[in-house]
């Protein structure tokens, strides 16, 4: 008989380890190979959840073959998501035969007998799949699982660092590039073109509009958009009696359910466009606001305090790029009324 592994003297090696890892590469294969080597498994993976479409995203492994690995035949079931986060885990005996993983034939190929697949959880929320292989079928003890499960949660906590990170560089990358793409550019058309495709490719939205006020219709113009249809965009006039009051106000609002919050004035056009959460931010100017930027979601979305800040801060940075054009159209105008006077001046000589 095999003697029980000794569960903390594995963490703190493991945590030992983690203090001479150079990347999140590195953390993640100690995690996995951890598994492995406990276990007896012949391989480990660690898969992600894309939020918009609920697909999987190979992150790390080690013990499978980079070609299976990388093809869509590793990939559990969209379906399995939903039951790991329900039941704590889903195993697999024989995965080969089980009519919940698609493609066996490639897991017999790769020599696959039993999964175990944890919920990798950030923040409280289902964000990946931990996985464990073997290659012959096995059972797992409650102690087997309650350890894979904390190693699937220092690899959630790894994966979050690490998505801070990125999103730290990538939103100081947006904030400088549009501010050097905005504030070098006089033409307001692509000044709004810039702030509506830019902000929307970013933060990963369906969509984006920007509506300027138009004080003697009482009415908020489209004046840019990005990935939203013209029947969507045109389907009647947007009152500010209606909708977006807060942001004309000066306050950032997000719509969590656009289908049924009574906020948003064309509900049924909005659900037909495939639209679900909406975050509206006021551009304004050192004087005043003069529209709303709306960020359209076609998945619930919890926009984070420092995504509303940013896209605030852009939004005002847009408004302010927008007056500068506005002030240099209007100098060019005055410029040519003074050229024209004086030209009717010398017609006296």
């Amino acid at each position: 008989m095999t003697d029980k592994p000794d569960y903390f003297k594995i963490m703190s090696k493991l945590a030992q380890a983690f203090g001479t890892a150079h990347s999140r590469r590195e953390l993640l294969d100690l995690i996995l190979q951890s598994a492995i080597t406990t276990l007896n498994a012949k391989a480990a993976s660690l898969y992600l959840i894309d939020a918009d479409n609920q697909q999987l995203i190979p992150v790390a492994q080690t013990g499978l073959s980079a070609s299976y690995f990388r093809s869509k035949q590793s990939l559990l079931t969209p379906e399995i998501i939903p039951l790991v986060a329900q039941d704590g885990y889903l195993f697999s005996r024989e995965a080969t035969a089980d009519p919940r993983l698609k493609y066996p034939q490639a897991k017999h190929a790769e020599g696959i007998a039993s999964i175990m697949a944890l919920p990798v959880k950030v923040k409280g929320k289902q964000r990946g799949l931990f996985c464990l292989f073997t290659a012959t079928p096995r059972d797992f003890s409650a102690d087997e699982i309650d350890f894979l499960r904390v190693l699937a949660q220092q690899s959630g906590g790894i994966v979050e660092h690490g998505q801070v990170l990125d999103q730290l560089r990538e939103k100081t990358r947006l904030f400088l590039e549009l501010a050097v793409n905005i504030g070098s550019s006089l033409d307001i058309k692509k000044i709004l073109h810039i702030m509506s495709a830019e902000i929307a490719e970013a933060l990963r939205v369906k969509g984006t509009s920007i509506r300027l006020w138009d004080e003697d219709r009482q009415t908020l113009e489209l004046a840019a958009s990005y990935g939203l249809s013209e029947k969507f965009l045109h389907k009647g006039p947007v009152s500010a009696q209606k909708s977006m009051t807060q942001a004309l106000s000066g306050k950032p609002v997000v719509i969590k359910d656009a289908r049924t919050d009574n906020r948003v004035q064309y509900k049924q056009e909005t659900a037909a466009e495939g639209i679900v959460s909406i975050l509206s931010v006021p551009i304004q100017t050192k004087e005043k606001i003069i529209g709303v930027l709306r960020l359209y979601s076609a998945v619930p979305r919890d926009f984070t305090a420092d995504d509303i800040m940013m896209v605030t801060a852009l939004a005002y940075l847009g408004g302010l790029a927008i007056q500068n054009a506005s002030l240099y159209i209007m100098v060019q105008q005055d410029m040519e009324d003074l050229k024209d006077e004086l030209w009717s001046h010398r017609s006296w000589f």
